[in-house]
């Protein structure tokens, strides 16, 4: 019944709030003469207390109609609705005393007594909003319970949890109740915020089963990777939505909204701990220096750009060849720094000597290379025209403009080839590397995995299937990979870039490989969908060219620490620079005739012996 009056009830009509507030102040002024009078009801007759009930009430109501405290809606009831209701009666009572004070003067009466006045006045303001909250808490939970409430639990009962608590009991359109907290600290677990218990997770069967719980929302700043795995593992397993709250950076001028309030990503479940770049050398050698980036408009390039940008160098000259991409990153960046933006292939020796020498960069990041897999094992040609000879051609024209520093992105597909694409980053590594010997300029390398989010990458690939019903196509049950994210390997590549003395291959330490089938389940389940029954997941088979695995080193290769606990150094012997730079211009002839992709693919295994060919054509060569 109440339930059912309270809907139909939406807000209080004003009359009803006046008439409200009226009554409880002239109950209070009574209180106030009951206890001025120890509860002598004689003399409180005496005195002729209806009457300083009836001043007080006149303004009281008086009062409302000044400030306008009815006219908040009672169920949003806030601070400032407190306030407006303290100003109320603190007016109420002003109007009391000056009453009095004329009355003294001219009949020598005092009607209301000044510690009923204030005993009133005390009285008043707490139950004035004490039934204000009241009505609002009613509102909230027979409202949400009688509509189809949500049950959820919040896991971080910090300061974080507790707002995201006063938020969603806050929002009137929501229809969640916040029935527990989950808690890893000890000295909380067993406690109560605001009459809702705090459990420790481990007991989440229980409080699942007892509560009947919907959702689980992470309201953590600090969560390790894997405990945030495990948690979001047993939400799936047990049917519980997931979302988290954004770090307090995130929050829109320093205050949570319920619509960042997000669904857990994939991307959250693979992301690391940041690289934290402790060398205090890198403003130094950055700052009013000319950066120039190439495939600028690409995943990795653009998050270059904007990392570099932090650091204050006189000019960043951005080359890619991709019109469209280079022009939507002119659109979003905004900066004071000085950019340069130019269409350009780096196959063009020509155009590139005039840039080198039109803006005489200090320091290079070669980020430009074709990377599809399968792409590249039909098109052997451009693999080896982009990778290799754009990479040969800024080499060279790096040492002879005594660039300072040439940073080249490389691959873990380099490692023990099985592609086209993945020999011809290792030959680029191999010419780099051996041009370092005798050298102005410092030639660095970085290898890293699978970037997250990436163009083309397995994630946004599978986002796709999903929306569009599926099936998610994988190609092989126990294919794993390495994950990091653009953030992370722009870091790596900043932080070789600064540490390297040349010659240095560096890698990062890219944790755990993560099962690609296993990937493609949870993607399904974060969607709120079930794998095989509403999203089927298909084995369609290796691709040309592509590994059941990803490595970082080759057997006969070991690695070295470095002052960054997540970056080593490869021990990789150093190849000689004229024999490289015979099979590389060997490999351009071939390349820009119409030598069959045979004869230019036997030719990058005699380069590269470890490069074995897998599903592909080009295994014929390996017999």
């Amino acid at each position: 019944m109440i339930t059912k009056f309270l809907l139909k009830l939406r807000i209080l009509p004003r009359w009803v709030i006046i008439v409200i507030d009226v009554v409880i102040v002239a109950f209070c002024t009574l209180v106030g003469y009951l206890l001025r009078f120890n509860f002598d009801w004689e003399a409180i007759s005496k005195f002729g207390f209806l009457i300083g009930i009836l001043i007080n009430s006149v303004s009281c109501i008086v009062s409302l109609l000044v400030t306008k405290s009815y006219a908040g809606i009672v169920r949003y009831t806030g601070l400032k609705d407190g306030l407006r209701v303290l100003y109320t009666l603190i007016l109420t009572h002003s109007f009391t005393l000056t009453i009095n004070y004329f009355s003294k003067i001219v009949y020598g009466i005092t009607f209301v007594p000044p510690s009923v006045v204030l005993i009133s006045f005390l009285a008043s303001f707490l139950f004035l909003f004490q039934y204000r909250l009241l009505i609002k808490n009613v509102f909230s939970y027979y409202g949400k319970t009688y509509i189809s409430r949500n049950n959820i639990a919040i896991f971080g009962a910090g300061q974080m949890g507790l707002i995201t608590k006063h938020l969603i009991e806050n929002d009137t359109r929501s229809d969640y109740i916040i029935q527990a907290f989950f808690e890893d600290d000890e000295n909380k677990i067993g406690k109560e915020i605001n009459g809702t218990s705090i459990f420790s997770f481990e007991k989440y069967k229980y409080i699942i089963r007892k509560y009947k719980l919907d959702e689980l929302i992470i309201a953590v700043n600090e969560l390790s990777l894997d405990r945030k795995n495990y948690i979001v593992d047993v939400c799936l397993t047990n049917n519980l939505k997931v979302r988290t709250v954004p770090n307090f950076k995130s929050w829109i001028q320093g205050e949570l909204s319920i619509n960042q309030i997000k669904q857990v990503r994939i991307d959250d479940l693979l992301e690391r701990e940041s690289i934290i770049i402790q060398n205090s050398e890198l403003l130094d050698q950055i700052k009013n220096s000319v950066v120039l980036i190439t495939g600028a408009a690409g995943s990795i390039g653009s998050e270059l750009v904007r990392q570099v940008v932090l650091y204050q160098p006189m000019k960043i000259v951005l080359i890619d060849q991709a019109e469209s991409s280079l022009y939507d990153l002119f659109s979003d960046l905004k900066t004071d720094i000085n950019l340069e933006y130019i269409v350009a292939d780096i196959t063009n020796s020509v155009r590139i000597e005039r840039i080198f020498d039109e803006h005489r960069p200090d320091i290079i990041f070669h980020a430009a290379a074709y990377k599809h897999v399968p792409l590249m094992e039909d098109n052997p040609h451009e693999a080896i025209s982009c990778n290799v000879l754009g990479t040969k051609i800024l080499a060279d024209f790096a040492q002879k403009f005594e660039v300072r520093k040439f940073v080249m992105v490389s691959t873990d597909k380099a490692v023990n080839p099985t592609s086209v694409m993945g020999a011809s980053k290792r030959i680029a590594e191999m010419y780099v590397q051996s041009l370092n010997l005798n050298s102005f300029t410092s030639f660095i390398t970085t290898r890293f995995g699978n970037v997250l989010g990436s163009n083309g990458s397995v994630i946004p690939h599978f986002k796709k299937q999903i929306q569009n019903g599926g099936p998610i196509t994988v190609t092989h049950p126990e294919i794993t990979r390495y994950f990091m994210t653009i953030g992370e390997a722009c870091e790596l590549i900043l932080e070789a870039g600064c540490m390297g003395k040349g010659g240095e291959i560096f890698l990062f330490d890219m944790g755990k490989s993560v099962k690609i089938v296993e990937l493609a389940k949870k993607m399904i389940r974060l969607s709120g969908l079930e794998p095989y029954a509403d999203i089927d997941i298909v084995f369609t088979g290796l691709r040309q060219g592509e590994k059941l695995y990803e490595e970082l080193l080759t057997s006969k290769e070991n690695s070295l620490p470095t002052h960054h606990s997540k970056i080593m150094i490869a021990q990789v012997s150093v190849p000689d620079h004229d024999l490289v730079k015979s099979c590389v211009n060997e490999l351009h002839d071939l390349a820009t005739t119409e030598y069959s992709g045979l004869d230019l693919v036997s030719k990058m295994k005699k380069l590269v012996p470890e490069f074995k060919s897998n599903r592909s054509m080009y295994e014929v060569l390996d017999n």
